[in-house]
């Protein structure tokens, strides 16, 4: 589905990201997981086309999409979840939905919203609140269910629990699981390194830069590094 090779980036004359190579297959999900300061959402940024790479190639599909703008970027079918749930706060849930499909407005017509809302239920509730007016993990739904209006062929998420309780990340990875479970390819940033691994198929550590480890989820679990470092055990 994609493949990353050889991509340095960063911000100005600051790089952050080092030679990283990955790829993703179709209806996988892989997780990268790493500490802070690493460059988990610097990659993700860049893959969007919200930061232009020095050098390296970012190929879907065997179409070359280095640094094209973000709005390109989601009409060859990337969809990229910030972290935080960031969504319009003056606008209402309906409207925020509307905006994911800005680059691809024949989804409305084909019922994406009747979707998100079957995989969403409680926007559904308060598709006409205020954005401002939800919880936490509703932003972090909304936000989320934005990015499935475009019809992705690759979901990228960003710390999808950033910032929530413990219940409401339940939540939001079991929705996370059912969207997998859909044959979705979703591309998976985590800091909550047990949550990641549990349900991803694959994993890259991200240190410094650098993909310092790659494997399937359950050998990187079980790694000494790993252990250590993230999971602490």
């Amino acid at each position: 589905m994609i493949r990353v090779t050889d991509l340095y980036s960063g911000y100005g004359k600051v790089p952050i990201l080092n030679a990283v190579s990955f790829e993703v297959s179709e209806h996988e999900m892989v997780a990268i997981i790493g500490p802070n300061g690493a460059g988990k959402s610097t990659l993700l940024k860049t893959i969007a086309g919200l930061v232009h790479p020095s050098s390296g190639k970012v190929v879907l599909e065997d179409q070359d999409v280095t640094g094209l703008p973000s709005y390109q970027i989601v009409r060859h079918g990337i969809a990229y979840v910030p972290e935080g749930g960031r969504v319009f706060p003056n606008m209402t849930v309906m409207d925020n939905l509307r905006m994911g499909a800005y680059s691809n407005r024949q989804t409305l017509k084909e019922g994406v919203l009747d979707e998100v809302f079957t995989l969403f239920p409680r926007l559904k509730e308060r598709a006409e609140k205020f954005a401002r007016t939800l919880s936490g993990g509703e932003r972090q739904m909304l936000a989320i269910a934005r990015g499935l209006v475009s019809r992705p062929k690759l979901l990228m998420l960003d710390e999808p629990s950033l910032g929530l309780a413990p219940k409401l990340v339940d939540e939001i990875y079991e929705k996370i699981r059912l969207l997998k479970e859909s044959g979705l390819t979703v591309l998976l940033v985590e800091q909550n390194t047990t949550y990641a691994l549990e349900l991803a198929d694959r994993g890259y550590v991200l240190e410094n830069g650098r993909i310092f480890m790659e494997g399937s989820c359950a050998e990187l679990a079980s790694s000494d590094h790993v252990r250590k470092a993230y999971l602490g055990l």
